[in-house]
């Protein structure tokens, strides 16, 4: 009974938008930070070859569009370096009880759902750099190429974790099948 004042009604539960693809219903896992620096080395490497380049031609012909190009190429790299920080971050990946998700992406943003019964394998690698930052990619491989989802960044241990449970739970779930 109430004594005439009006009832507060329920919160209302905010509507899903199609175009917001980070649910905050998930627990997002991030990559590790040290993905960071894996890709402003191979930044720092790709730069080194282009201003190297850039600036030598610059340098034997002084020719002015060439140090327009120099300027350019290391404004490029201060904005990758700016977005690289951006896009790490924006990596991150939740364990459900069907599927697992994955999320990246800052201007496009992407969300891969990979169902366990769906995967046929899950492949862990390490290049160089990711192994001098003691770092590994669990590569997720369906059936469709397309649908295919990577969660980059992982300390070893955890990327074995991940790879011995995404493949339980898909064996689990393709039994059914």
């Amino acid at each position: 009974m109430t004594d005439g004042a009006p009832v507060p009604a329920a919160p209302a539960a905010r509507p899903l938008d199609p175009l917001e693809p980070w649910p905050d219903t998930v627990d997002w896992q991030p990559v590790s930070r040290d993905l960071i620096w894996v890709e402003l080395v191979r930044l720092a490497i790709l730069m080194v070859f282009l201003l190297g380049g850039v600036g030598i031609a610059w340098a034997l012909s002084g020719h002015w569009t060439l140090g327009l190009a120099f300027g350019l190429v290391t404004l490029f790299g201060l904005v990758r370096v700016v977005t690289t920080v951006r896009a790490v971050r924006a990596w991150g990946y939740a364990e459900r009880d069907h599927d697992l998700l994955v999320r990246h992406g800052l201007l496009v943003r992407r969300l891969s759902i990979v169902p366990y019964a769906r995967m046929q394998f899950v492949d862990v690698s390490a290049g160089p750099l990711e192994r001098a930052f003691n770092l590994a990619n669990v590569q997720l491989h369906t059936a469709a190429a397309a649908s295919d989802a990577k969660v980059p960044g992982l300390r070893p241990a955890e990327a074995s974790r991940l790879r011995d449970r995404l493949t339980a739970l898909g064996e689990d779930r393709a039994e059914g099948l």
